[in-house]
């Protein structure tokens, strides 16, 4: 098997060349030019596809998940149909993107209510399918601990100015650049009991934010060069919490997808 680790091949022409299976980890192809090629069965996670044209493309069978804006398929922008489409859905959705402190307080509200019936959902299984991936993911206890992390982060970091505001449990995201002084322990299995502990501190820590927000607050910015911090740069406090909002949204989307695969394991 061929390995190509830290190599400059910016320009390379690949021609006739058979990659299936290949596996591509924090590889540039910003500007590459496909033509005619395979991509059957490709999976592609974690990956920004920022001003990308697809022409002349078959796209059968293909199942997107992330965030979309301006995304034009045969001359139709589709995100406000699809965000039309999911806020119909699931009407709770619309509240997840508040624009006044009154909003972001009730934006809270509905997911700690809503995590609460996926918390009590995944109590009906044994622990053990908890630690367990579904499709190569994160387990329900790991995409806790990941909440924790982006909480402390988003929030007691930046927001709060606590410069070390971690958990031994906590879990940064897997293409995270690793920092000093940051836990980052992937093997740990600990008990759902202990996670939900850490996570009822950090949801506390939001709630006091969410409570005591008001207009300038939510328009001042927070920065922070400590390890760990998601930011360097001046951030609003509005996006700070948006980001937070957005993670607890779709990562209970995906523990309530797992969960129903797990459900039909055990």
């Amino acid at each position: 098997m061929t390995e190509s680790r830290e190599q400059d091949l910016s320009g390379a022409c690949f021609e006739r060349v058979d990659l299936r299976g290949a596996t591509f980890t924090q590889v540039y192809l910003n500007v590459a030019a496909m033509r005619d090629v395979e991509l059957s069965g490709t999976r592609v996670r974690a990956s920004l596809l920022q001003g990308c044209r697809l022409s002349g493309v078959e796209l059968v069978d293909v199942e997107i998940r992330g965030e979309l804006r301006n995304v034009g398929v045969n001359g139709v922008d589709i995100t406000p149909l699809i965000d039309a489409e999911l806020n119909g859905r699931t009407p709770d959705r619309a509240k997840i993107r508040p624009d006044d402190s009154a909003g972001f307080r009730e934006a809270w509200v509905v997911l700690e209510r809503l995590w609460e019936g996926t918390l009590a959902r995944a109590r009906t299984l044994p622990e053990a399918a908890l630690h367990r991936s579904v499709d190569e993911e994160w387990s329900f206890i790991e995409r806790l601990r990941h909440l924790n992390f982006a909480t402390a982060a988003w929030v007691g970091l930046l927001i709060d100015g606590n410069a070390s505001p971690w958990h031994p449990l906590d879990l940064p995201w897997d293409e995270a650049p690793g920092w000093d002084g940051v836990p980052w322990d992937r093997e740990a299995q600990p008990s759902l009991d202990d996670v939900v502990a850490v996570r009822g501190h950090r949801q506390a820590m939001v709630r006091g934010v969410m409570e005591s927000l008001t207009t300038e607050r939510l328009a001042s910015e927070v920065s922070s060069t400590a390890p760990g911090s998601p930011r360097e740069e001046r951030v609003p406090v509005k996006e700070c919490l948006r980001v937070v909002l957005n993670e607890e949204w779709e990562h209970r989307l995906y523990a309530e997808r797992d969960l129903t695969s797990l459900e039909k394991e055990n």
